[in-house]
């Protein structure tokens, strides 16, 4: 059984990794550019308010017009752009928070609307960029079955609104399902636990590897749904966020109270070249 499970948490750390190298992953995020209102100009001359890679695109390609939160984009030139491999001169862009935003392509750059905390940008994927084949791979602690634990669950009823932050220093208020308890070294632990994928839970936390192993701002962990007998929290599954490979992510930061005051020596480990081809400086467009 226990090799069956190393087995199985290799294979998902491969896929970690596969995700990690896909076209239009975090590792081929290219800029973030923050919007002002009114005209915001596309195109590769560097003075434009989103500036696109040099010989991939027109000086000018288009403008976005936000206005009291919305946003359209009309092309410049004779090329356009593509919406799902259809060209479009004119479109009303929707932003990531929505359930099926507007995906714009040119060529093997893509870009999206986001919206953080009232205030937009565009996000800019490019699949050329080198990082995303260069990357040496994911780092990872050994697997060991001993930080597979069994957590209780409390549900908040109704779910109860917490503050999360961001690496952009803003916060939002999100819901929390309940709170997970767990004994590590027999001492008891609990964190706020988010809503995760399919009826499972999502944890945003820290620990004390952050200060010299992990990823400094904290990781992240999903569950299976909760059941009588609560929750597994398995902590080699514990994954860095985006943030720990690209310098253009928005990531979630971890709640009050979900910094642990422990070692959680699993999961993964900060990327090869941290501080040095990783840094946590990002871009930001001069209307920041």
């Amino acid at each position: 059984m226990t090799e069956n499970y190393v087995s199985s948490i290799e294979a998902w750390r491969r896929w970690m990794d596969e995700r990690l190298r896909a076209p239009n992953s975090w590792l081929a995020l290219a800029g973030l550019f923050w919007l002002h209102e009114g005209p915001n100009r596309i195109g590769a001359d560097p003075v434009v308010e989103v500036v696109l890679p040099t010989g991939r695109a027109p000086a000018l390609a288009g403008v976005i017009d936000l206005r009291d939160g919305r946003a359209r984009l009309r092309a410049s030139g004779s090329e356009g752009f593509q919406i799902e491999g259809v060209p479009v001169r004119e479109i009303e862009l929707i932003p990531d928070t929505a359930e099926a935003p507007t995906f714009i392509e040119l060529d093997d750059l893509r870009m999206v609307l986001i919206e953080r905390g009232g205030r937009y940008a565009i996000r800019l994927w490019d699949n050329l960029r080198h990082e995303r084949r260069q990357f040496p791979g994911r780092v990872w602690h050994p697997v060991n079955p001993a930080w597979r634990v069994r957590a209780s669950h409390s549900p908040h009823d109704p779910p109860a609104p917490i503050e999360v932050p961001n690496e952009l220093g803003e916060v939002t208020v999100e819901e929390s399902l309940g709170k997970v308890t767990f004994d590590l070294h027999g001492q008891g632990y609990e964190l706020e636990a988010l809503e995760g994928d399919d009826g499972g839970l999502f944890l945003v936390f820290g620990d004390e590897t952050n200060r010299d192993a992990s990823y400094p701002s904290g990781r992240f962990l999903k569950t299976d749904p909760p059941g009588p007998d609560g929750v597994i929290l398995d902590f080699n599954r514990a994954y860095s966020p985006p943030c720990a490979f690209t310098r253009f992510a928005t990531c979630p930061l971890p709640p009050q109270g979900n910094r642990l005051a422990v070692r959680i020596e699993a999961g993964e480990l900060r990327p090869a070249g941290y501080g040095k081809e990783i840094s946590p400086d990002r871009m930001i467009s001069s209307s920041a």
